[in-house]
């Protein structure tokens, strides 16, 4: 698992799936235009909605859940990654929310 900033998560919305583990009241506060949303708790029940062929960007608040996450995905067979400040550092810098 590879541990990547806002920019390069930004920059691979187009060629990743974005997948955004915080819990429902988290992503009421707003989430990147596109992600999945999948609560941490409910990855393993919920892992038939990924692409084992395409990328994935695990994202939470700060980047712990998320960095479990692309383990556990990377142990499953996934491409996965986690991206740094997680969505902390996404609002701070500006880029676009839904």
């Amino acid at each position: 698992m590879a541990e990547i900033t806002i920019t390069e998560a930004e920059q691979r919305r187009s060629t990743a799936r974005i997948l955004d583990v915080r819990e429902d009241f988290e992503v009421e506060e707003g989430m990147i235009p596109g992600a999945l949303h999948i609560p941490m708790g409910q990855l393993q029940t919920r892992l038939s909605e990924l692409d084992p062929a395409v990328p994935v960007i695990a994202v939470c608040r700060s980047g712990n859940r998320s960095a479990r996450v692309a383990d556990a995905l990377n142990g499953a067979g996934f491409t996965a990654d986690t991206m740094a400040g997680g969505m902390i550092a996404w609002t701070r810098a500006g880029l676009p929310t839904t």
